[in-house]
């Protein structure tokens, strides 16, 4: 997206600082509703996901690019860099993060293999408009607890909530609204969602009663906190005191009564589908019956390479059914909500370099963001609801065939159905500038960010800019400490 003018966001910050500071006691009412202040926010994070990646599947899935309704002119969208700010510590030293150079990106492919961000890193910065240091789950670089935006949504009594195609303890979801010092501590951070958090609303994976296949077994239950958490979570007793051998845990006041709320847990592909409509509790947490993914990590059948070609796990719940369970449940409170809904399996597969299973995660995705828009021109409006669709990193290296080159070839249109000309270069996170688009109530404030420009992708943002503008709009209230209750 080209513009006449871009400000900075030091330049911008001004402005909007001088505008806040008008509608103050004696302002009319017309000037304070200049700023926009959304009621809902959906944030929707494809993680791994590149330009090609989005190129590919719309390729194998319509034959054609730009098909997504989020890729419509009617959508705020540019580039966005997603580096972090200290990529490791080793013997003592800090060892910062170089940053995202366009000339070198646009020049040297192999610098875009350096200095690249993990999920935690990047989740973090979304959610709290600082970059941080890999491994990072809502925890500054020098040990500062961060302040999330659903705190902020929290602080203005509205509900908050997350989903994912991946463990709900895992990087993304747990970047969004957790705090600990580093994203493997995956039983810590389960307890830490569960106990000491005010969230309405987790739907993820990591059911340790299923492998990925949707069977019955017995899985590792360090996403959901430990076996003794798990069953007396699954028993769904209404229970709000949790005695276990490492001490007793409590529920939080979800939504402000004084009163301590309970999880109504979920799991059957059914339960999902009915929470999508009509009243419901409203604090869920829904586990999938699978283990670490939806259906990433499905046993393949031996030859199959295509999309869909193994048969999916049918008694799993998918992303797109997820998602609109989540805004059910999340949009009874009428002050409005925040959901940040992870596509987290197209990183999983990118990292395999399996191209079928990535564009099946991407559409899964991408269903889920169309189920979404469907909510909002149905039961809200733009005026009121402002989404998000973006990538935490790209993960792959993925272009056209052939190896990369200044150019950075395409992903080729092979036509519907087929497999697009691809060609996979890493196995793991790259620099690379990931897409961004945007639609609704701020959407438009996103525009005056992007100050800075890229050869090959034109202007892009900064991936702190999205919680530093929410938190213009909605505020940033001040947060103590992050330890369990």
């Amino acid at each position: 997206m080209k513009f006449k003018k871009h400000l900075t966001f030091s330049s911008l910050m001004f402005l909007l600082v001088l505008f806040c500071a008008s509608c103050t006691v004696g302002a009319s009412e017309a000037d304070a509703q200049m700023l926009e202040k959304p009621k809902n926010i959906i944030i929707f994070v494809s993680d791994g996901m590149g330009f090609n990646h989005l190129k590919a599947t719309n390729y194998y899935q319509f034959g054609e690019a730009n098909a997504q309704t989020f890729e419509q002119d009617d959508w705020t969208s540019f580039a966005m860099a997603t580096y972090s700010s200290v990529m490791r510590v080793r013997s003592g030293d800090t060892i910062f993060s170089g940053g995202y150079n366009p000339q070198k990106a646009s020049t040297d492919p192999e610098y875009l293999k350096l200095d690249y961000t993990d999920s935690g890193a990047a989740a973090t910065a979304l959610s709290t408009g600082k970059k941080v240091y890999n491994g990072s789950i809502g925890m500054g670089i020098y040990g500062d607890t961060l302040t999330h935006m659903s705190q902020a949504a929290k602080a203005l009594g509205k509900a908050i909530g997350v989903v994912s195609s991946v463990p709900l303890s895992h990087a993304t979801p747990a970047g969004f609204i957790a705090h600990n010092e580093h994203r493997n501590n995956y039983a810590e951070i389960a307890k830490y969602l569960f106990f000491h958090t005010r969230t309405d609303v987790i739907m993820a994976t990591g059911n340790p009663d299923f492998n990925d296949d949707g069977e019955p077994a017995e899985m590792n239950p360090h996403y959901v906190g430990g076996s003794e958490i798990w069953e007396m979570l699954k028993a769904n007793d209404n229970r709000t005191v949790f005695e276990t051998s490492e001490g007793t845990f409590r529920v939080q006041d979800a939504d402000g009564n004084g009163q301590p709320d309970p999880w109504t847990v979920i799991q059957s592909r059914e339960e999902f589908r009915q929470m999508a409509t009509g009243k419901q509790p409203t604090r869920v947490l829904g586990l999938p019956q699978t283990y670490a993914t939806l259906q990433q990590g499905r046993t393949a059948i031996e030859g199959h390479t295509m999309p869909f070609e193994t048969p999916m796990n049918e008694g799993v719940a998918t992303l797109e059914e997820m998602t609109r369970a989540a805004i059910n449940v999340l949009s009874q409170n009428p002050n409005g909500f925040f959901v940040m809904v992870e596509g987290g399996a197209v990183d999983w597969a990118s990292h395999n370099n399996h191209s079928g299973r990535m564009i099946e995660e991407q559409i899964d995705f991408n269903k889920s963001v169309e189920a979404a828009i469907e909510w909002v021109e149905t039961y809200s409006s733009w005026d009121e609801t402002l989404i998000i669709v973006t990538a935490d990193h790209e993960c792959g290296y993925l272009t056209g065939p052939g190896d990369p080159d200044p150019l950075y070839p395409s992903v080729v249109n092979n036509g519907k159905g087929n497999l697009p000309g691809m060609e996979w270069h890493f196995g793991s996170h790259t620099n690379v500038l990931v897409p961004f688009f945007a639609k609704g109530p701020g959407a438009e404030y996103l525009k005056l960010m992007a100050g800075e420009n890229d050869p090959i992708y034109g202007h892009f943002i900064q991936n702190t800019d999205i919680a530093s503008l929410v938190f213009l709009m909605w505020g940033k209230p001040e947060i103590d400490v992050h330890k369990l209750n």
